[in-house]
């Protein structure tokens, strides 16, 4: 099976980002993509923008639902929407505050499965932005999601989730074969710890991760690192854009997997499990 990372460097022109999407996934499935995943914040990048398409979003109606399942249905292939803003809470007072949500779309248009961010990006960074408070915009969520397709066991994250490794283990509990990870990691954070976490993630749970990130500058002030990949589960990169927008295909071979995993069978050896104390 071939699975497909899309890069982009998406700025807060919705239409221009949905119109770069559409066509960097058909370049994947002219490549032959029967999986494609998209970054976080593909649809639009800037908190403000984010935060009015959120409201638009609080059905499943909503125009980006429509449009990634349209994707999805027209090139007949299942999609990782990267993430949109969704909000569930319209009746609370504005400004609203909507989950960061990546959704998984079947080949039919389906949506099949939902994950809202848990771990907001609240940091303070060496770089021209400096600060970053993603909970002044967002919701976090608190549920892991693993969803079975045709092609494995599907686990979904979302940037700065890479850092908890215990979000990944609950995962690997859950007998997870393949990660998405829709990402906007920072160009000085991306440098430093971007894929020194993504392969540890990958070999630790035995299985392949797909990280879609941006990468480019979106402003004066806010730089992403790119490095879009695919990892196998013994850490190996597949596959890898460095920066600007692009599409990287690699061979997911489930087959392979399962026999790594009968060599070196960590989840018959495990001693210490992670405990899921929330969920819903």
């Amino acid at each position: 099976m071939i699975v497909a990372t899309v890069q982009m460097v998406s700025d807060d022109r919705l239409e221009r980002n949905l119109e770069r999407a559409e066509q960097l996934v058909c370049q994947a499935v002219e490549g032959g993509a029967q999986f494609v995943v998209l970054p976080e914040n593909f649809a639009v990048f800037g908190a403000n923008a984010q935060l009015r398409v959120g409201e638009l979003e609080s059905t499943d109606r909503g125009p980006l639902r429509r449009f990634l399942s349209g994707l999805a249905k027209q090139y007949g292939i299942w999609l990782l929407g990267g993430t949109i803003p969704i909000c569930d809470h319209p009746d609370d007072s504005r400004p609203y505050r909507p989950y960061s949500a990546s959704l998984l779309i079947d080949d039919k248009g389906h949506e099949l499965a939902r994950y809202n961010k848990v771990h907001l990006f609240d940091v303070c960074v060496n770089d021209q932005q400096g600060r970053y408070a993603e909970s002044d915009i967002y919701r976090a969520g608190n549920a892991v999601v693993v969803q079975e397709t045709p092609f494995g066991r599907l686990g979904i994250a979302v940037c700065y989730d890479l850092r908890f490794p215990e979000l990944f283990r609950l995962m690997f509990q859950q007998g997870v074969d393949i990660i998405a990870l829709p990402a906007a990691f920072t160009q000085v954070t991306g440098q430093a710890h971007w894929m020194p976490l993504l392969r540890a993630r990958a070999i630790e749970n035995s299985c392949y991760v797909i990280a879609a990130n941006q990468g480019g500058f979106h402003s004066s002030q806010r730089q992403t690192y790119g490095h879009s990949c695919v990892i196998s589960g013994w850490g190996e990169v597949l596959t890898e854009i460095v920066q600007g927008e692009g599409v990287a295909l690699a061979d997911y071979q489930l087959d392979a997997l399962q026999e790594q995993r009968r060599q070196i069978p960590t989840g018959l050896h495990q001693r210490f499990f992670v405990k899921n104390l929330e969920s819903g």
